[in-house]
């Protein structure tokens, strides 16, 4: 049997192939690299649709050709600008959204996530997310100011009201070299 749950991003996986339905309508607000974008992309199928999200015209690239390579170009819509802005472009309500925080694999890494931006973005796809809407957000600690924000994001997420959202997070404990911690974020109220 494969090993399922040796880091946040194989359980992201999990989650993405458990909540994501096709149809559904999808926020990756930290495209990077396009992973989680494709993997959005493919479990949308044609008649869904995700936003994707990065401040770096190279991340955008990159996801353009992927997404092209895969047939899924059609469904997906790259937007080139801060994930603060999603409100500008979404119109409609989400499914599931993510955030993977950070810096660009084998980017610049003085470009970076953020803590006061993350906040503001995160708060703007709860708004657009569903009744049982899922949103997740993985918090890399390890580079400069990474422990800030994740510290900001959970001090944000606790404070949600449980009437309204259930929150989890996930921490690898016995994993050195400061794993990431996994956010979920479940909305139980909603539109």
């Amino acid at each position: 049997m494969k090993e399922q749950l040796n880091n946040v991003i194989s359980i992201v996986d999990i989650i993405i192939e458990k909540f994501v339905e096709e149809g559904f309508t999808c926020l990756d607000a930290t495209v990077g690299n396009g992973n989680d974008t494709i993997k959005l992309s493919g479990k949308v199928g044609e008649s869904g649709r995700v936003y994707g999200f990065d401040i770096q015209k190279t991340a955008i690239e990159i996801t353009t050709e992927k997404l092209s390579k895969y047939g899924y170009i059609d469904r997906t819509i790259l937007i080139n600008d801060s994930h603060t802005k999603l409100d500008d472009y979404i119109k409609e309500q989400l499914d599931f959204a993510i955030y993977n925080l950070g810096f660009l694999p084998k980017g610049r890494k003085e470009i970076v996530t953020n803590e006061k931006t993350t906040i503001e973005s995160i708060k703007k796809a709860l708004n657009l997310l569903k009744k049982h809407g899922i949103l997740v957000v993985v918090s890399y600690i390890g580079h400069e100011n990474g422990l800030d924000e994740y510290k900001a994001v959970y001090k944000y997420l606790s404070l949600l009201d449980q009437k309204n959202f259930n929150v989890l997070e996930l921490n690898f404990i016995n994993q050195i070299n400061n794993p990431p911690r996994l956010f979920c974020v479940e909305v139980r109220g909603g539109k």
